[in-house]
């Protein structure tokens, strides 16, 4: 629905407001104007795109090469909701609109795609050129405090220098998360004001603290490769021996469900700190551990050996110990572990360092071997909101038009991006799912307001 420019014909009450001016904003802005509306759009901090910016480490992860279904199944549950989206404005047409306005990128590992020039200020550099060539106003520092709506119509929205009328407004906030980019959640009391459910919200892609603190900060700085975390609805005393997931299961892998009192596994890396454990495979996992512990209590297990089935292991260590019987045992597990986990190892084991490994005995070995295969913390909590990466909860899908992003509530009300009940795991899913939220909240809000 291309056209020329109607800001010189549409009266102000005519125009489309976009409130946050982030990945969503921007995209919603830049396609509401390309057909053919004026559009305002407004950024309560000093500049768009922070959030952007900082994104997969200042790179900005924008996307994924999975395919449609593997990549909605990112989402969860919630992915169902953007079939439609993805089916109109998906990674493709992302990314040939960005190459329209000057952005080449490229794939790596994990098919996560990135600016070719591995900044991020070049992705915030085509908006620009979006955003301009469309026409559109952006007003910096101004934050949204109200909207107005009379008569279930959304007439405009107030600011603390007044009201600014409009047709159409799109609610494109972020989450609570990175608060100094200006995601402080100011989406979700305006969105309630509006009469719209606030599904709740909860830190996803966030460290995890343990209550072995000491044991933590004794292993603290260490990254591990190449192991398995598990996490279970069970104290850490209470899991199962025989219950030693030997398969990846939780949100977005393909397969079985979890089952029995685990919640989720993965390989992966991870980072022990001195709150507890961090790292990818730790994010990946942490909105269902947050989830876990508001019903129950919640442990997490590190496989140190992942490829060695208990059996193998076991035969492992027997050779290891009868074949450097003289060797104390800090330096044979110096051989199988890092070696700033020794410590907490021997601690836990309860064997002096210096003890001669022809000196332990096979109830002690099998002892390391449990040790080995499921080293445990219980769960205590996860880091702040601020200390997340993306917000979980948000305005209920169920009160949105997944074909619009419309408001199924108020006419002329639209929403895109994090500040919808939708979030996935790491890997470009989060920004495309903003991106393609933006480009059909834009595209709807511009036909209410030219037809």
């Amino acid at each position: 629905m291309k056209g020329k420019k109607k800001q010189e014909v549409f009266p102000d009450d005519r125009r489309i407001i976009v409130v946050g001016a982030g990945a969503g904003g921007m995209m919603a802005a830049g396609r509401a104007a390309e057909c053919g509306t004026p559009v305002l759009l407004l950024e309560k901090t000093d500049r768009s795109g922070k959030k952007v910016l900082i994104s997969g480490k200042g790179r900005c992860n924008l996307s994924n090469t999975k395919e449609l279904a593997d990549f909605l199944a990112m989402f969860g549950e919630n992915g169902a909701f953007l079939h439609g989206v993805f089916r109109r404005f998906f990674r493709e047409e992302l990314l040939a609109l960005l190459n329209s306005h000057g952005l080449e990128t490229k794939t790596e590992r994990g098919g996560r795609i990135f600016p070719a020039s591995d900044q991020a200020a070049d992705v915030l550099e085509a908006f620009r050129r979006y955003l301009s060539a469309g026409g559109v106003r952006v007003l910096t520092r101004t934050r949204v405090a109200g909207l107005r709506v009379q008569n279930n119509r959304v007439t405009g929205v107030e600011t603390e220098e007044g009201f600014l009328p409009a047709r159409a407004v799109i609610l494109a906030t972020g989450g609570s998360t990175w608060p100094a980019t200006g995601s402080t959640g100011d989406g979700y009391s305006l969105a309630e004001s509006a009469g719209h459910t606030i599904v709740p919200l909860r830190p996803a892609l966030v460290p995890l603290v343990v209550e072995e603190l000491d044991v933590a900060r004794s292993m603290q700085g260490v990254s591990l490769r190449n192991v398995r975390l598990t996490a279970y609805a069970c104290r850490s005393e209470e899991i199962r021996e025989d219950r030693d997931p030997s398969r990846d299961v939780g949100r977005g892998i393909p397969g079985k469900r979890p089952s029995g009192r685990i919640i989720e596994s993965r390989m992966g890396e991870m980072m022990l700190t001195h709150f507890g454990i961090g790292g990818p495979v730790t994010l990946l996992m942490s909105l269902a551990v947050v989830d876990a512990l508001n019903r129950g209590p919640v442990s997490m297990a590190i496989d140190f050996k992942p490829a060695l089935t208990r059996e193998q292991l076991r035969d492992r260590l027997q050779r290891d110990f009868d074949h450097h019987g003289k060797r104390m045992v800090a330096r044979i597990l110096e051989g199988l572990l890092p070696q700033k986990v020794v410590g907490a190892f021997l601690e836990r084991w309860g064997i002096a360092p210096d003890k001669r490994a022809n000196q332990v005995t096979s109830v002690e070995r099998e002892t390391l071997l449990h040790l080995l295969k499921s080293f445990r913390f219980n769960i205590r909590s996860s880091l702040p909101m601020s200390s997340a990466i993306v917000t979980a909860g948000g305005i209920s899908l169920k009160e949105v038009d997944p074909r619009t992003m419309a408001s199924r509530l108020v006419e002329g009300l639209f929403f895109c991006g994090e500040v919808l009940d939708l979030d996935a795991d790491t890997g470009g899913y989060n920004l495309q799912a903003a991106f393609s939220t933006g480009y059909m909240a834009g595209e709807s809000a511009a036909k209410i307001v030219t037809d």
